[in-house]
């Protein structure tokens, strides 16, 4: 039977667009010009130097007038709010800068990336073995292509959308163009800081919804020590 994810709530969408840091700006910075709290979340429109825009973020004491800076920063398109019942053509969705004490921050309890030593792993043995740089620059060719990676696991993220987010690093590519990092679905567990083989499906442009595109990824894997 195919597999029909759920629909994703806010936090579902924020903890998805973690994962994958190629999906991220760095951070917006504006004024506050409006303030509507939902739920557990609060929406500010802001006036930033590009122009106005909405936002999202953990629900926080935020007051007309205020200066925010909103890290982590995502920008959706035609979001549909049910609480606010309102569409908006453009939002950015992200964390308050130092909310790190705000419990109804949607990011809290997401795996991070902790493993920050430099990271040296031998390439995968056999037909099908690549490097993470390898399936991170070329997608299209592996495209639909079953491959062995083997890496270090430096971010698990359990049980989103029915599956386990892995990303994966093995020394290779570059963090300037996020070649040197890929993420890998699976059903398995890992920790982080685990060496592992993964054999999985390479896909290009996966769309998981809601605005949600990722360039190139490692599904349905398999993970051995």
């Amino acid at each position: 039977m195919k597999y029909l994810p759920k629909p994703l709530t806010i936090a579902g969408m924020l903890v998805i667009a973690s994962i994958a840091s190629s999906v991220w700006a760095a951070s917006v910075t504006g004024v506050i010009l409006e303030v509507r709290d939902v739920d557990s979340y609060t929406y500010v429109r802001v006036k930033t130097k590009e122009g106005e825009t909405w936002a999202a973020v953990g629900k926080a004491p935020l007051k007309k007038g205020a200066t925010v800076v909103i890290e982590d920063a995502m920008v959706m398109k035609n979001f549909e709010s049910k609480a606010l019942k309102k569409t908006f053509p453009t939002i950015i969705f992200g964390t308050l800068a130092g909310s790190a004490k705000n419990t109804s921050d949607p990011h809290a309890g997401v795996a991070k990336v902790v493993d920050t030593a430099p990271i040296l792993v031998a390439k995968a043995t056999g037909a099908n073995a690549r490097t993470v740089a390898e399936v991170a620059t070329k997608g299209a060719e592996l495209k639909d292509q079953q491959v062995q990676v083997r890496g270090k696991v430096v971010k698990f993220s359990p049980q989103i959308m029915g599956k386990n987010w892995i990303h994966l690093r093995d020394g290779s590519g570059s963090a300037s163009d996020n070649s040197n990092d890929v993420l890998v679905t699976s059903s398995a567990k890992a920790q982080v800081g685990d060496v592992v083989t993964v054999t999985g499906v390479v896909r290009v442009d996966k769309d998981f919804g809601a605005g949600y595109v990722y360039k190139v990824l490692i599904e349905e894997a398999t993970l051995q020590p």
